[in-house]
């Protein structure tokens, strides 16, 4: 992904979602569960519900991948050899490729649940199965349509005069600006105002376009406050 994209974009599960996918190697059975965890806690919890739910499984291996720009990455291979398991899912979630051949997927963590079946694999064997996993329940999200585009926006408001904030919100609008809501003053005056609540996308050059389209609206210089950023999640 870009640098300049990096911490604005990104792709998430849908809330709620599950996925659950199994394969089997030399009748070692993998059961690969992936979700949505937007914090460290979320993604142990996880982990620790699948290990009270599959407590007769020989090893709960997991990865996952938290923050904006990924910042927050962990492979655990539990009991496994060092490097077999946690690593390959890991490096199975950071790199899949999601849209636009970005591979930018966040806020997700991975178990994969594996019971024995009496023959070794082998390191190459445990990699290559673990990878699988991970990647078989990524394209498992991807083909029912469980990702989504997750964009960070600058959210900004201003005063507006009661009278022409209705062209105000309809020009923005076509602008291509966000326009969240609209309040109005529950007070009386000669010269009510209402405010609107604006967001676009969170870079400089957005933050100037609109302060220049506001301009022209109010033939002067516009009073925006800021507001802080909102994550908006869409359909790829």
């Amino acid at each position: 992904m870009s640098p300049s994209l990096a911490g604005r974009l990104s792709t998430v599960l849908t809330e709620d979602a599950e996925v659950v996918v199994e394969l089997e190697r030399r009748k070692s059975r993998f059961l690969t569960v992936l979700r949505r965890t937007p914090t460290l806690e979320d993604a142990q919890a996880l982990v620790e519900r699948l290990r009270r739910e599959h407590h007769t499984a020989r090893h709960h291996c997991s990865a996952w991948v938290i923050g904006p720009s990924q910042e927050l990455r962990r492979g655990n291979d539990d009991g496994e050899p060092s490097g077999t398991a946690g690593a390959p899912m890991l490096e199975a979630l950071t790199h899949a490729t999601t849209m636009d051949g970005r591979q930018d997927l966040t806020d997700v963590t991975a178990v994969v649940v594996r019971w024995f079946g009496g023959t070794l694999l082998g390191a190459g064997g445990l990699v290559s199965a673990y990878s699988d996993s991970v990647v078989a329940a990524v394209e498992q999200a991807r083909a029912h349509g469980l990702l989504r585009r997750r964009r960070r926006l600058r959210q900004v408001s201003l005063p507006a005069p009661v009278a022409v904030v209705g062209r105000w919100e309809n020009e923005l609008r076509a602008a291509g600006v966000t326009v969240m809501s609209t309040e109005y003053s529950t007070e009386y005056s000669t010269d009510a105002t209402a405010r609107l609540s604006l967001a676009v996308d969170d870079t400089a050059q957005e933050r100037e376009n609109l302060e220049a389209r506001l301009a022209q609206l109010s033939s002067g210089r516009p009073c925006l406050q800021e507001d802080g950023h909102i994550w908006v999640e869409q359909r790829p």
